[in-house]
């Protein structure tokens, strides 16, 4: 199977690690008979260097063209003193809407040598396993420009959302918990938003089309706070756009290390743009020990969810959680009686764990 695959190093620490994710990539391609070709295109301050603006019509061509796409990091101090609408960050929200990615998949999972670094308890995180769905391309983020009013003394933004950009997220929730423990919590401010309201009335109605899955609604600041007391009670959750970008974060230090987490953002062909949750690491740009491993789990989940290879995706999710297991750690994971490694001796003991299981695999199903 041959797929395009754009390529989006960004900035900061985002080239480094783009390497070790198509490393990993090619290795899985060699092992499963697939071929991936890469096209590396620029976003964010590397874009407005480059070419005056965080999102050139050129990457947007090749991002809508791509079977998926991987993005590595955008922003950095370097471009804070440029004014809102060419901010590195607008290119990331710029091409979630010119290629429809309307949901936001951010999986949470403990993994158990890094739960010394949670700031919560053990015993209260050991078990979390989250899937965070949120909205991506409506709410106060796009809605009519924000404006400044009475010599600028107030401001107005405007959180704005059509019928139908609810019920296509809310859809996909439930069919995320249908393919995971059946338990959807539905995160709202239906006690004072409008919006929250007409969300709750979608839920309401989807629900009916999802027997299997339990419901659950929750106020967005009683969500926030059982995150922190009771992790283990969330499943699927599924929200609008802010407090989607507000409880994903929160969620993601949960497990101790904001450098493992990845990330999908898709729309309902299939076709994605994965990214690690973390951003541009500036001050260790260039140092050789930036961590790959959300980079590579994005990596995972672009096969998984954009090119149906369940089956590859396991294989490299595995071979990260045995180099953690085996004590394998750059800085920023720092776990005990460990071994600290760089971005590339990491990336290559991964590659060591994928190649040395699929040769085990053979020669199993020799005697099989």
């Amino acid at each position: 199977m041959n797929k395009q695959i754009i390529t989006l190093p960004g900035d900061g620490v985002g080239k480094e690690i783009m390497e070790s994710a198509k490393v990993v990539l090619n290795t899985i391609a060699s092992e499963f008979g697939h071929q991936f070709t890469f096209h590396q295109h620029a976003i964010g301050g590397d874009a407005i260097d480059q070419f005056g603006t965080p999102l050139p019509e050129d990457t947007v061509k090749a991002c809508t063209h791509a079977d998926a796409v991987l993005l590595g990091a955008v922003g950095g101090p370097k471009w804070d003193i440029q004014p809102a609408h060419l901010r590195p960050e607008r290119g990331l929200l710029g091409i979630r809407k010119s290629m429809g990615l309307y949901a936001n998949l951010r999986p949470v999972k403990a993994m158990k040598p890094l739960l010394h670094a949670s700031p919560l308890k053990q015993e209260l995180v050991e078990n979390s396993d989250i899937l965070i769905v949120r909205e991506l391309t409506g709410g106060l983020y796009f809605g009519q420009p924000s404006e400044r009013r009475n010599n600028g003394k107030a401001v107005v933004d405007t959180l704005a959302y059509e019928r139908v950009e609810m019920e296509r997220i809310i859809d996909t929730a439930f069919q995320s918990a249908q393919q995971r423990r059946k338990h959807l919590t539905s995160v709202d401010k239906a006690n004072v938003l409008e919006s929250s309201r007409m969300w709750r009335e979608v839920v309401e109605e989807k629900r009916k089309d999802y027997p299997d899955v339990t419901v659950e609604h929750l106020l967005v600041d009683a969500a926030a706070m059982k995150l922190i007391t009771d992790p283990n009670r969330f499943d699927v959750m599924v929200t609008e756009n802010l407090f989607g970008d507000i409880l994903s974060d929160e969620a993601s230090v949960l497990t101790g290390s904001l450098g493992m987490l990845p990330s999908a953002s898709v729309r309902a062909d299939g076709v994605g743009l994965y990214e690690p949750v973390h951003g541009s690491a500036p001050d260790i740009a260039g140092t050789g020990v930036a961590n790959p491993l959300g980079m590579i789990l994005s990596a995972a989940m672009m096969l998984r969810h954009s090119f149906q290879m369940g089956n590859e995706a396991f294989e490299i999710e595995e071979a990260v959680q045995t180099a953690l297991e085996q004590g394998f750690h750059t800085p920023d994971l720092n776990i005990a009686g460990g071994t600290l490694v760089g971005t590339e001796e990491l990336t290559e003991i991964i590659i060591e764990n994928l190649t040395t299981k699929s040769v085990s695999n053979s020669i199993c199903s020799m005697y099989a």
